[in-house]
C-alpha cells in the first residue's frame, strides 16, 4: 500500500483488483513494463507492450499462449532425451550419463515388476527391492502407464521396446500434468497470468520433468494453490491430501498456512483445509495400509534408511571426511533438527514481519528448506520449487541466475555418474567437481530463499504488491486484518497510519529508468512505449 505520509496511488501504478472501482477490471500486470529482462526478451516477438496496446482481442489469451509454450518446451525435452530412448538407456551404464539424459521410468519397469504384470505394494519384488518405494498416488500413477504400455505392445515382445512405450506412456501421462501446472500457476495470481512464463520456459524443469513422477504432485500442489486462492478451501485441502500421497513434500506447505491463518484469524478456513487434505490422504492410502502393510510403508522405511545420496551437502561432508559412511541416523536426526530450526524461522518471519508474508512465499521457504537440508537432492526435485518460485519471487533476473545454478548441477550429477561408471577411462567430472556442482545448487537456492525473506521483510521490494495488492494467492487471507502478531509487526501495528489489515505502510520507490510508482527492476525501454507488442 502506499506510505502513510502519501496515500494517492503513484503515477503509472495499477490499482490491485480491491482498490479497483466497482465492476471496474483492472488490467494484467504486463512483466515487459515492469521487468528489464522480460523487457529485452520480447524484441525477439515484437518488444515490450505498447502504450496504446489493447490486450485481449485475440483468442490467444495469456493462458492458452502458456499452456501452448509448455508443450512445446515440454516436447524439447523428450527430444533431448532422444540418444537415450534410441540406445543410451539400454547399452552400458556410462552412455546415459554422457549424454545426460537418464530416466528412471525404463529402468524402473523391469526393475519394479511392472513388465512381469505384478502389482505394486501387493506383489513381493526380486532383487534390492522387495517392494516399490513410492507413495500409493505415484505407484498407481505408474501402474496406469504400465496398463496403457500393455495396450500397444506384447507382453512376451522385445523388452527394449517396452520399456520405450512404457516411457513414452509416462511422457504422455506428464505432459498431461506440466500443462496442469502451467494453466494453474498463470491462474493462481489473477492480473500476473504472464509469470508462468517462468514455469513453462524454466531450463530445469525441460531437463527434470520426465526423469521421474514428480509432476504429478507437483501439478496437484498447483491446482490446490489455485483452489485457495479462489477461496475454495475444502478443494485446496483434498488436492493437497492427493498431492501427499504422491510425495510427501506438499504436506510442508500446510505448516505455513496454519500460521498464517493464526496471523489472520482464519482458523475455519485453516480447519476445512486440514480436515479435507486428511481425509483424502486416507481415501488413498488407507486401502493399501490395511491390505499390504509391507508395501504400504516401503516408502517411508525406505526413506528413513536411506544413505547420504547425491546432491545435499551431507554428501560433501561425507566425501571430505569419511563421516556418516556406516551410520545413517545421525544424518538423519540432524537433517530433521536444521529443518525444525528452519520452520521455527519461517513461522518467526510469518508472526514478526511488519507486512503478513504473502503465501507464496512462504510455501517456497518451507519446500526450499526440506530441498536444502534433506540427505538426498535427485535433479528432478527442482520442479517442486519451480512453480513456488514463480509465485513468490516473479523476477526473470533472479529466476535465471536460480535456474543457471541448477542447470549446472543437472550436468554435473551426470557427468559424474558418467565418471564412476567409465571405469579406468574416467570419462566424467571428478568427486571435487561434483561438490562444486552441488555447491552451486545450494548457492543458487539460498540465493532466492534470500531474496523472498526480503521481500516479505521490506515489501515494498516485492514486485507482486508493488502495484497495491496484498496477496493475491492468499485466498480468505488477502486483505484479511491481523489479529495475532509479534515483535515488530506489534510495533508497527500500534502506530498511527498504520494499515490494519496489511501493517506497515509500503514506500513506493522508482523503476529501474527513474519513473515513480513501479518496482524495482521495472518498466521498459521508453522508446518501446508507442509500439503494439508483447505482454
Amino acid at each position: 500500500m502506499p506510505s502513510a505520509e502519501d496515500t494517492s496511488v503513484p503515477s503509472g501504478t495499477t490499482l490491485a483488483p480491491h482498490d479497483a472501482p466497482d465492476g471496474a477490471r483492472t488490467p494484467d500486470v504486463a512483466p515487459t513494463r515492469r521487468d528489464r529482462i522480460a523487457a529485452a526478451g520480447s524484441e525477439l516477438i515484437g518488444g515490450p507492450l505498447g502504450r496504446w496496446a489493447v490486450p485481449g482481442g485475440s483468442w490467444l489469451t495469456p493462458v492458452r499462449v502458456i499452456a501452448l509454450v509448455a508443450i512445446g518446451m515440454f516436447a524439447l525435452g523428450m527430444v533431448q532425451k532422444l540418444p537415450c530412448y534410441d540406445w543410451a538407456w539400454f547399452r552400458g551404464a556410462s552412455s546415459q550419463y554422457t549424454r545426460a539424459c537418464y530416466s528412471d521410468i525404463p529402468h524402473l519397469f523391469q526393475a519394479r515388476g511392472f513388465s512381469d504384470g505384478l502389482v505394486p505394494y501387493f506383489d513381493r519384488l526380486n532383487g534390492d527391492m522387495d517392494y516399490l518405494e513410492y507413495p500409493v498416488l505415484t505407484g498407481l500413477f505408474m501402474e496406469v502407464a504400465s496398463w496403457i504400455t500393455s495396450l500397444f505392445t506384447s507382453g512376451d515382445g522385445d523388452l527394449m521396446g517396452r520399456e520405450q512405450a512404457y516411457w513414452m506412456s509416462n511422457a504422455a501421462m506428464l505432459l498431461v500434468c506440466a500443462v496442469i501446472i502451467a494453466v494453474c500457476t498463470a491462474r493462481t495470481h489473477r492480473r500476473r497470468p504472464w509469470d508462468a512464463l517462468l514455469v513453462a520456459l524454466a531450463p530445469a524443469f525441460v531437463l527434470t520433468a520426465t526423469i521421474n513422477w514428480d509432476l504429478l504432485a507437483v501439478a496437484l500442489t498447483a491446482a490446490a494453490m489455485l483452489m485457495w486462492t479462489r477461496g475454495r478451501t475444502l478443494a485446496f485441502g483434498i488436492l493437497i491430501g492427493l498431492a501427499t500421497a504422491a510425495k510427501l513434500y506438499p504436506a510442508l506447505i500446510l505448516g505455513p498456512l496454519i500460521v498464517l491463518c493464526w496471523r489472520a484469524g482464519k482458523w475455519r478456513a485453516c480447519g476445512t483445509a486440514l480436515l479435507g487434505a486428511a481425509c483424502a490422504w486416507l481415501v488413498v492410502n488407507l486401502p493399501v495400509m490395511l491390505l499390504a502393510p509391507e508395501g504400504w510403508k516401503k516408502f517411508y522405511t525406505f526413506s528413513q534408511v536411506r544413505p547420504v545420496d547425491f546432491g545435499s551437502f551431507w554428501l560433501i561432508i561425507s566425501q571430505r571426511t569419511g563421516a556418516f559412511a556406516g551410520d545413517v541416523h545421525p544424518v538423519n536426526t540432524y537433517s530433521i533438527l536444521l529443518m525444525v530450526l528452519a520452520c521455527a524461522g519461517i513461522a518467526a518471519l510469518a508472526l514478526m514481519a511488519p507486512r503478513r508474508p504473502r503465501f507464496a512465499q512462504l510455501a517456497f521457504l518451507v519446500v526450499a528448506a526440506f530441498i536444502l537440508t534433506n540427505k538426498v537432492y535427485s535433479p528432478q526435485y527442482v520442479l517442486w520449487l519451480v512453480p513456488l518460485a514463480a509465485l513468490a519471487r516473479p523476477r526473470w533476473r533472479d529466476f535465471l541466475v536460480w535456474q543457471a545454478c541448477e542447470v549446472m548441477y543437472y550436468l554435473g550429477i551426470w557427468m559424474y555418474l558418467a565418471y564412476t561408471t567409465s571405469g579406468d577411462a574416467h570419462k566424467g567430472l571428478p568427486a571435487e567437481g561434483y561438490q562444486l556442482a552441488i555447491a552451486l545448487h545450494l548457492a543458487g537456492t539460498l540465493y532466492l530463499c534470500a531474496l523472498v525473506v526480503r521481500d516479505a521483510l521490506l515489501p515494498e521490494r516485492d514486485p507482486v504488491r508493488a502495484d497495491g495488492a496484498d496477496d493475491p494467492s492468499g485466498g480468505v487471507l488477502d486483505g484479511a486484518p491481523d489479529v495475532f502478531v509479534l515483535g515488530e509487526a506489534a510495533r508497527h501495528r500500534s502506530e498511527p497510519g498504520a494499515d490494519e489489515a496489511h501493517g506497515r505502510p509500503v514506500t513506493w520507490g522508482r523503476d529501474a529508468w527513474g519513473h515513480e510508482g513501479a518496482p524495482e527492476d521495472a518498466g521498459g525501454p521508453s522508446g518501446a512505449e508507442d509500439r503494439h507488442g508483447t505482454a
